[in-house]
């Protein structure tokens, strides 16, 4: 354990909501909904106005619906959210180096070297609150502690839009009246198990015997025993520089057996991850597709050029004989869900071959620059129109 309270943990607060009222303020105050709608549609994020009905994240949308059927719902829209999170988190690595991304709206930082430039965590977790604030114009809450567990923990419960500094040794009192639920590491399964041992609280389960919980869980006992306690590495493991991978995942409403809207779904798929790659000034070394058949049978293919894949025609064309060959080896079934990725992600520095023409750079420039500034349905392809694709995924 670090001598200090130095770990921040930073999670903007219902982020796809905020960032939805940013360009829809008359929503604000409204139980507000983001997600696919349809059978098969799961809830991204929720309003805290939602979530007072019992709306939860990954909870099916038809099930939210039910729950507070005056809810607002919309569809995400990833490439409105993705500058956001890139302020994010250059942000933060404005006060460290030693940021670990946990996701598009939440990281883990240690600021142990950051003092003598900023100021105390606390200093440090302000500023960075102020700045979320006026430079993206959403909130986040922050939570500091002497580890990453303890950090979470705060974070959640000083939300929304809100600071909660946890004193290294004090660790055990905050999280002793917390319900178990509340400590990273225990699911639903693992609460159920505690619940039934008469164990609601994390000072409960802290205060059963590690060798107790050793033989009713085994090593994840031991671990439990050491949570309860607020016991945890203080480290943060930063990513290394650039993602490795990007995909696009889309989960019909219908098992989909038409293979037209199969390629559109995936030409769609193509058109966001060029435009990701080109935003990162990266490019890719092979193209994945994955299928999944009802109920949850799921394959990959992939396949490895020998180039850089950087543009949307070159990424769907190699996708587009990976689905072929996998759908036809798979008696043409139907599809439940359909993802295409790109991995070996490197520096973009493809020279054009013989023969070759600049124009797909130029062009995708040019779509990449519309879309950016007027959002992504701003220009579409032909097969991308009502009654030629399915519903836009994202």
């Amino acid at each position: 354990m670090v001598a200090s309270a130095a770990i921040l943990h930073v999670d903007l607060d219902a982020f796809f909501v905020a960032m939805e009222l940013l360009r829809r303020p008359d929503l604000r105050g409204r139980p507000l909904i983001v997600g696919y709608p349809g059978p098969r549609g799961v809830v991204s994020t929720a309003s805290y106005e939602a979530r007072r009905f019992g709306v939860r994240s990954a909870m099916p949308v038809a099930r939210a619906r039910e729950l507070c059927p005056g809810a607002v719902i919309l569809p995400p829209d990833f490439s409105w959210y993705a500058p956001a999170s890139r302020a994010f988190h250059a942000i933060l690595r404005d006060y460290t180096p030693a940021v670990e991304a946990i996701s598009v709206d939440e990281a883990c930082l240690d600021v142990s070297g950051s003092e003598r430039l900023f100021g105390s965590p606390h200093a440090i977790a302000e500023a960075i609150r102020a700045r979320i604030r006026s430079e993206i114009g959403i909130t986040a809450s922050i939570g500091i502690a002497a580890n990453r567990l303890v950090a979470k923990v705060a974070s959640d419960a000083a939300k929304p839009d809100g600071l909660i500094l946890v004193p290294p040794g004090s660790e055990a009192a905050f999280l002793a009246p917390r319900p178990v639920r509340d400590l990273p590491g225990v699911g639903g399964k693992t609460a159920e198990v505690l619940a039934g041992l008469g164990i609601a609280t994390i000072g409960q389960l802290a205060a059963v015997p590690a060798a107790i919980l050793e033989r009713r869980f085994g090593r994840h006992g031991a671990d439990l025993a050491r949570r309860a306690r607020g016991i945890a590495p203080a480290g943060i493991a930063p990513a290394p520089p650039g993602r490795r991978s990007v995909s696009r995942e889309y989960t019909f409403d219908r098992d989909e057996s038409s293979a037209g809207l199969l390629r559109a779904t995936l030409l769609r798929q193509a058109e966001h991850i060029a435009d990701d790659l080109a935003r990162q000034q990266r490019a890719a070394r092979t193209v994945v597709l994955k299928l999944r058949f009802p109920p949850f049978e799921t394959i990959t293919r992939s396949a490895t050029p020998g180039r850089q894949v950087l543009f949307a025609g070159e990424i769907y064309r190699l996708a587009a004989a990976l689905f072929a060959d996998a759908w036809d080896a798979n008696g043409r079934r139907p599809v439940r869900l359909i993802g295409l990725g790109v991995t070996g992600l490197i520096e973009r520095s493809r020279q054009l071959a013989f023969g070759e023409s600049a124009a797909d750079g130029a062009l995708h420039d040019a779509l990449l620059q519309l879309r950016d500034r007027y959002g992504a349905g701003i220009i579409r392809r032909a097969a991308e129109l009502p009654g030629a694709g399915p519903r836009q995924p994202r």
